[in-house]
């Protein structure tokens, strides 16, 4: 190609012209692929929420949306779930929904881009996301064959769209001695704008009509502020004076609900109304038994301060909490369905399809694993499990806090396998000794003389007997413990330490109450929890 004449020139007026035209030209052609692009967008807007508003009268885990997530969820590989909880703790969800959103705006971008380069181009790419939107879809638990109509009515909508609009920014081509766009193109491009305003505001009111005519989040809360939960028949133990330390950022003793800690698999949390709510007990059982949200009310109901960990907790994490339960004692509901004797694990379902296999031992020896529908005295967090969870001491949640529970399966390890234990990690999971720093904290300033080191430590069904502090490799010296207010419950401890100038390593370490010392083997949370000794480096000044 020859070079383009210099637009300065106007001795050559054909040059000056030629130019001109180059350059409207080539700002026509960057406006076109930027509508373009916006057409792509807005019609992946629309597949979203067409799908969410037809997911409201087949199933709402039907939405493509939801249904890519959650599968996203079950097949995430161990290190990069441990990688996210490592990394994001409990907004480990929200970054995958926005990794996704980010993900589907450069897809659908690029859709738009495609269809302009070539007729169906981009159309095509919409199916293809939709056949993986419909494959997960069919595959969640308890799909049925209309999981499919959500996507299919979403790609139709979004792929009709995406046609109309990018169509519109097709214009006959310039007169050959004109510098203008040929007759119609600016009306077609006021015509793509409208179409694409229409578009994009019917995206997003379908995307808010299926949240809004699905089981609403504003419902499921308000029949929860109507739940009244019954006086428990036994209240928890009264908790000595004794158990909570004065010392400014120690973990406190009860964690508050909005504090607790949530780790699960639900990439939306169920919304559950009580009324319709079920727990079924089946399987190897003399016979099956069925309660409603108010026959379990109506229940001799107990209250009981318990400790829950999750298994990814890292050596000095804070994936633990400590809260007041209510709830029927386990055995006793198990019991009303007669467990045959060769049954020897309890497998538990969510509303979710989310399953945890359960030693049948652990919920009949005595222990205080509970049907929870209470928590510190107010019904269950949607988040936490509402209507009804599970909660069984000693045992790591993955195996045990089922939460939104539906039913409970008398069944056996040979017969029947669990969600994480399906992903490699150990069928039996009693929590291990752990014990952390809280105070002072991670690489935290401190003032030379005398100072306070503080945590809280715990080993569930066999409670703390002593923790012992370490100042860089010195001696272990014991730390003082609040009172215990039971072998389920955290325990509080501080040690006083005379701080000399300098930076200094701070380590910690309990004894349980079966005399066994913490181990200081470093072993990562897979595939039965983590152990080791924490650790803090501080600076002494």
């Amino acid at each position: 190609m020859g070079r383009i004449p210099d637009s300065g020139s106007r001795t050559n007026p054909r040059a000056y012209q030629l130019r001109t035209r180059y350059m409207k030209a080539s700002a026509t052609r960057w406006l076109t692929r930027a509508l373009a692009t916006v057409a792509g967008i807005v019609a992946g807007g629309l597949t979203l929420g067409v799908g969410e508003l037809v997911a409201v009268a087949v199933d709402p885990p039907a939405a493509p949306f939801l249904a890519v997530g959650n599968t996203f969820v079950d097949l995430t590989p161990e290190w990069l779930k441990s990688f996210a909880i490592r990394t994001f703790g409990e907004n480990d969800k929200q970054v995958l929904l926005l990794g996704m959103g980010v993900v589907l705006f450069v897809v659908s971008a690029a859709g738009g881009l495609l269809e302009l380069w070539r007729r169906w181009a981009g159309v095509a790419v919409l199916a293809a996301l939709g056949v993986v939107a419909a494959a997960a879809a069919l595959n969640r638990p308890g799909a049925g064959a209309t999981w499919i109509l959500p996507t299919v009515a979403g790609v139709l909508a979004g792929a009709a769209v995406l046609a109309l609009l990018v169509g519109a920014l097709r214009t006959p081509a310039p007169d050959a001695d004109s510098l203008e766009p040929a007759s119609g193109a600016r009306s077609d491009r006021r015509r793509f704008l409208l179409l694409t305003a229409a578009a994009a505001g019917l995206a997003v009111l379908t995307a808010a009509g299926g949240r809004r005519f699905g089981q609403s989040l504003q419902a499921v809360l308000e029949a929860r502020e109507e739940v009244r939960l019954p006086r428990p028949v036994a209240p928890a133990p009264v908790v000595p004076d004794g158990v909570a330390l004065d010392v400014d950022g120690v973990t406190r003793f009860t964690t508050p609900n909005r504090d607790f800690y949530r780790v699960d698999t639900a990439l939306d949390v169920p919304k559950v109304s009580p009324d319709e709510w079920r727990l079924t007990i089946r399987g190897m059982v003399e016979r099956e038994v069925e309660l409603d949200f108010d026959d379990v009310l109506g229940l001799d109901l107990v209250e009981r301060m318990i400790t829950l960990t999750c298994v990814s907790n890292e050596v000095g994490g804070e994936l633990a909490g400590n809260a007041v339960w209510l709830g029927y004692p386990l055995a006793r509901l198990l019991e009303r369905a007669g467990p045959r004797p060769e049954a020897d694990m309890l497998l538990s379902t969510s509303v979710d399809g989310f399953t945890a296999s359960t030693p049948l031992q652990a919920i009949m020896d005595g222990r205080d694993a509970l049907l929870a529908v209470g928590m510190n005295g107010e019904p269950l967090p949607l988040d936490h499990g509402f209507p009804a969870r599970l909660v069984v001491p000693g045992l790591y949640g993955y195996v045990s806090a089922t939460k939104w529970v539906t039913e409970l399966e008398l069944t056996r390890f040979d017969r029947a396998t669990a969600y994480w234990t399906d992903r490699g990690w150990a069928a039996e999971a009693p929590i291990k000794i752990a014990s952390r720093i809280d105070v002072p904290g991670s690489f935290g300033d401190v003032t030379a003389g005398s100072a306070v080191v503080a945590g809280v430590a715990w080993a569930q069904r066999r409670g703390i007997a002593a923790v012992e502090v370490q100042v860089d490799d010195g001696d272990w010296r014991p730390a003082e413990l609040a009172d215990e207010a039971s072998i389920d419950t955290w325990r509080q401890w501080f040690f006083e330490w005379d701080a000399e100038p300098g930076n200094h390593t701070l380590r910690v370490r309990a004894t349980d109450g079966d005399g066994e010392l913490q181990t200081d083997e470093q072993v990562p949370p897979f595939p039965d929890g983590s152990s080791g000794w924490h650790s803090v480096v501080v600076r002494v000044s």
